[in-house]
């Protein structure tokens, strides 16, 4: 507790957190400590508790609907309930020692605001405030945390996942929407909103993707799950989803190639400039659609591999070591390795 608290005295602009009455530390009083994670998405918000091992907890993992056609009571209850029913599954010889909240973004995390694009409802919405207040009513006198989604899974690869080991790192998501976050220099890199590393919409040139942003040429308006199915359809593909276009890959056909070749062209460029820029090391992906096929790194490999600098070409392109369980281990690292973040 006495490295929140300095943050709080340096940083109090930041965060709203509120300093817990019993402040103990957990592992002196013989209580196992846990953060209760919290990941919100275009498609579900989910909620578990994870050890300072970076460790779920068996049953705690709950899952709820968020969605474009959500409204604000509609996504409260289903934020509020995954809230509830994680921390009604604590053992009885832990203790919750923070919320941690990782949210598609943009965000705002001096406010704590947060403004999901796949999520039209919420738009400056008080995120931080709001699981403060469930987390009050269930007795937590605990610090709340919130960050952009990207920086969560970042911080769970560089702490057990493809990342370990190295101090200069993106990490990204490729699902509904593409997100990132880095780490350079061993510290995490938020910008003074909370938005760097928010990769899915840096410009990709010459390719062209749906305008659903005000900008087809963002990566993600090219290269997201929803929006390549929505390429191959273009060009004469019968199915509807992700999981549909990595089977008629897998089965040769040639638009759903063309489409994968196509995203992973994108994404290798994007890649391939954000290297240029920082100096990266290695970049780790996870998320839905990075696992239609292996063939989707190869792409982005082969465009990294043909830059002109040879900095940028040892960049190396990895899947996430997490699966399905980075984010909510990411928005746990925000507790307990709060050290690493401004």
């Amino acid at each position: 507790m006495c490295v929140v608290t300095a943050q709080m005295s340096t940083h109090r602009f930041v965060y709203r957190w509120v300093v817990p009455s019993d402040p103990t530390p957990a592992a002196t009083t013989g209580a196992t400590p846990y953060a209760l994670a919290v990941d919100f998405g275009g498609t579900k918000v989910e909620a578990a508790l994870v050890d300072a091992d970076g460790r779920l907890v068996a049953g705690s993992r709950q899952r709820r609907p968020t969605g474009r056609t959500a409204t604000v009571p509609e996504l409260e209850e289903s934020v509020g309930g995954v809230v509830r029913a994680s921390a009604a599954s604590l053992p009885a010889d832990g203790r919750i020692v923070g919320v941690g909240i990782g949210s598609a973004g943009p965000v705002d995390r001096r406010l704590g605001l947060v403004s999901p694009l796949n999520v039209p409802h919420w738009r400056d919405y008080p995120m931080r405030d709001f699981v403060s207040r469930v987390a009050a009513e269930l007795g937590l006198d605990v610090p709340v945390t919130l960050e952009m989604d990207g920086v969560a899974i970042t911080m769970a690869e560089h702490w057990v996942g493809a990342a370990q080991g190295v101090d200069n790192v993106m990490g990204m998501v490729i699902s509904t929407g593409i997100g990132g976050g880095l780490i350079v220099g061993g510290r995490v890199i938020t910008g003074p909103t909370g938005n760097a590393g928010h990769i899915g919409h840096v410009e990709v040139g010459e390719l062209r993707g749906e305008d659903t942003f005000g900008n087809p040429y963002a990566l993600e308006a090219m290269a997201s799950g929803p929006h390549t199915v929505a390429w191959a359809r273009q060009h004469g593909f019968a199915g509807g989803t992700g999981e549909e276009l990595a089977a008629a890959y897998a089965a040769g056909d040639p638009v759903a190639r063309a489409a994968i070749a196509r995203t992973g062209e994108a994404v290798g460029r994007a890649i391939a400039s954000a290297t240029a820029l920082l100096d990266l090391e290695l970049v780790a992906i996870g998320g839905g659609f990075s696992h239609s096929t292996p063939d989707l790194f190869d792409h982005m490999r082969s465009v990294v591999e043909q830059h002109y600098f040879p900095f940028v070409r040892k960049v190396r392109i990895v899947p996430s070591a997490l699966s399905s369980e980075g984010p909510l281990i990411g928005a746990a690292a925000l507790i307990h390795r709060a050290h690493l973040l401004p």
